[in-house]
């Protein structure tokens, strides 16, 4: 029995890239399950729907009488209303709505330069700078989005998971498929319909979101040990889903499991399984044994787990009395307070970031090398597979289309730059470094994402980068890292939308993100922590600097070998992997995914990384392995069900109650009841007379 499951997970791990016999078909396992291998180019494409419901309904009422275009205007006919509503207008109005949406968070990065501006710094911008630097940072990246497409788009191994429960959807709820699979199910009877089990699950997940919302929000973390041992700090630091190692932990609410690593029903298993090995050696390896055996730069003077800065007795640091008055560090009041400490999961994952991003570096080289350079000098043609074919009835986007995007992109930013600079801090030449730096890493970061769904951070290296040339300037790098971490996850997350001609509309929805969106994604807690996070970030890279940090003048310098950690370690897999080319395991270790597991936390915290392993494995494991039926019917139709009725619920609840401020108050709206997990453990830290946390003697 234990063989069989050896062979299962082998066989799992495989599922991605297994070839059938037919050498026509998309190599990737769960794409053959889900998209189509027709298409129909014949049907038009048009941008005057914006909804299934009104989509039809326009079908209906619009008159179907046809113009003549001007010659000018290239000529030919056109109406008001070309035929029956499909599934290719209903594409147009997702993409278009899509490339409003940031990268995939539902909000503009840049928005926090100006939350921590004036919340935490409690400065001021002008409306003129704010509106310029988050148009142009959600723009930036769609030029050289376009212009990778030919190693991130056409090749069939790149096959952007999170795009199938996109088609899964559309298909669903335009009826295809269904009637014969309810007929003719793969050696078997009939079932529900794909779009009946959507409606289903919409509900759902609709009705019961209110329940963790709104009216019982500890659903959202149940730590079950902080109830058993209400005294207890270790237990409660042990225990707590939020605020320590989240042992037991779990969720009932899904913006907690999908909000940070997106829907575990979407990730490849290999991915999820590189996951769960990474976050497990550093929760509940590294972490532990560095706070209570090691207690690693004096890790038992700060909490567990914090996202905070402290000074060396434990108290918080007072940030802003630090800042002088031209938004610049205050050294004299610097040298007054001393170091800037981090507790150490904090510092740890920072090195775990300079990790990732030189392990991302060596295994797009060692893993994907030979087929960039193959594509680049276009020395040989690969036989595309079905679906790059079908693609090919469409006619291409011109690549001048995102040279000019490009070029207006960087030119508006570089007025920003000069005219504005008293305000954002960061020269002409700053931005142009920022794009450049993005542009690099654009390529590398894609295919990682294309292949596994997740998406290794370039923050961090950008931070630390312009921290090093322009240190003491907390807004400059935060604006360097928005333009260039921004641009590259821009064009990542457009290049899975990436269209034809046919569907060229998407552009436009960069323009007018949604105002909404982020309130039905992300609760109020991980807003406020991932402000806060900004926060720290701006004072670690730009106001104190990484030589304050992780240099000669600070604490964590020995933090860098982290850089070399990560370079080696794809070499090793690497290696491994020529000497034994039959091993199913070897090629599926993905460095920068099990590396850059923990690349979230903190604002993530435990709870959101258990619920969302525990239902990947179940889902893309044992339903993928046995289920394989219901996994290819139901199983992203299930994904986006829930990510609706989230939505929807999200909207009514904020709307109804969050704008009239009408709140209930009781125990089951106080929080995840771990208030001893924010302790420090060391002998002699007093937080004050209002903490809850017992002196240690």
């Amino acid at each position: 029995m234990g063989e069989l499951v050896v062979v299962d997970i082998e066989r799992a791990l495989r599922g991605s890239v297994i070839a059938e016999e037919d050498d026509d078909a998309s190599q990737v396992e769960q794409v053959r399950l889900t998209v189509p291998t027709t298409d129909d180019p014949s049907l038009p494409i048009t941008v005057q729907v914006a909804s299934l419901p009104l989509g039809h309904l326009l079908a209906r009422v619009l008159p179907r009488r046809k113009f003549r275009a001007p010659a000018l205007l290239g000529g030919g006919e056109w109406s008001l209303n070309p035929g029956p509503f499909n599934m290719k207008e209903h594409v147009l109005i997702s993409s278009f709505a899509n490339a409003g949406c940031a990268f995939g968070n539902g909000n503009a990065y840049a928005v926090m330069i100006v939350d921590i501006i004036r919340a935490f710094y409690r400065r001021s911008i002008s409306f003129f700078a704010a509106w310029l630097l988050i148009t142009t940072t959600q723009v930036l990246g769609y030029g050289w989005a376009g212009l990778m497409r030919k190693y991130v788009v056409e090749p069939s191994q790149m096959w952007w998971p999170g795009m199938l429960v996109q088609v899964s959807l559309f298909r669903a709820l335009h009826g295809k498929n269904n009637e014969e699979e309810n007929t003719v199910a793969e050696g078997g009877g009939g079932g529900m319909s794909q779009d009946k089990f959507f409606l289903i699950a919409l509900a759902c997940s609709f009705v019961w979101y209110a329940v963790p919302g709104y009216l019982f929000p500890p659903l959202t973390s149940v730590s079950w040990v902080c109830w058993l041992f209400s005294k207890s700090v270790t237990a409660q630091q042990l225990g707590s889903g939020m605020k320590g190692l989240g042992l037991g932990a779990f969720t009932l609410d899904w913006t907690a499991v999908s909000s940070f690593l997106y829907s575990p029903l979407v990730s490849p298993f290999f991915a999820t399984a590189n996951i769960l090995v990474g976050f497990a050696l550093f929760m509940y390896v590294v972490v532990p044994v560095s706070y209570w055996d090691l207690d690693l730069y004096n890790a038992r003077r700060f909490p567990i787990f914090s996202s905070h800065l402290f000074m060396s007795n434990g108290t918080t640091y007072d940030i802003t009395a630090i800042v002088n008055d031209r938004f610049e560090i205050d050294m004299d009041a610097y040298q007054r307070m001393g170091w800037i400490n981090l507790s150490t999961f904090f510092a740890l994952s920072y090195g775990l970031g300079f990790a990732t991003i030189a392990a991302t570096v060596m295994q797009v080289a060692l893993f994907h090398g030979k087929e960039i350079y193959r594509r680049f000098r276009a020395s040989q043609r690969e036989k595309p597979d079905v679906h790059t074919r079908l693609m090919k009835s469409y006619r291409d986007v011109p690549s001048w289309w995102f040279y000019g995007m490009l070029a207006l992109s960087v030119a508006v930013s570089l007025v920003l730059c000069t005219v504005l600079k008293k305000e954002v801090q960061l020269p002409w030449w700053g931005l142009l470094f920022a794009c450049a730096m993005a542009f690099v890493f654009t390529l590398p970061i894609s295919i990682i994402t294309a292949t596994t769904n997740q998406t290794p951070g370039l923050n961090v290296l950008t931070e630390y980068v312009i921290g090093l040339i322009l240190p003491g300037k907390p807004i400059a790098n935060v604006c360097f890292k928005t333009y260039g971490y921004m641009s590259m996850s821009q064009a990542v997350s457009s290049a899975r939308w990436l269209p034809r001609r046919s569907t060229s509309g998407w552009r436009t929805g960069c323009w007018a993100p949604s105002p909404t969106s982020a309130k039905t994604r992300f609760s109020r807690r991980t807003a406020r922590g991932r402000a806060r996070v900004f926060f720290d970030a701006s004072v670690i890279w730009g106001l104190a600097g990484p030589r304050r940090i992780f240099g000669t003048q600070g604490n964590y310098g020995a933090l860098n070998w982290f850089f070399l950690a990560g370079a080696v370690g794809p070499l090793i897999v690497y290696a491994l992997h020529r000497a034994f080319p039959r091993n199913a395991w070897v090629p599926m270790i993905n460095l920068p995914v099990l590396i850059g597991a923990t690349a979230n936390m903190p604002p993530a915290t435990a709870v959101n990384y258990n619920s969302w392993l525990f239902i990947g494995v179940v889902f893309n494991f044992f339903v993928f392995r046995y289920r394989k039926r219901w996994w290819k019917r139901y199983n992203y139709i299930l994904s986006a069900a829930l990510d609706s009725g989230v939505a929807f619920m999200g909207v009514l609840l904020y709307f109804s109650l969050s704008m009239e401020n009408r709140t209930i108050s009781w125990w089951g709206t106080a929080g995840e009841h771990c208030p001893l997990a924010s302790c420090p453990t060391a002998k002699g830290i007093n937080l004050g007379p209002d903490s809850v946390c017992p002196v240690v003697l």
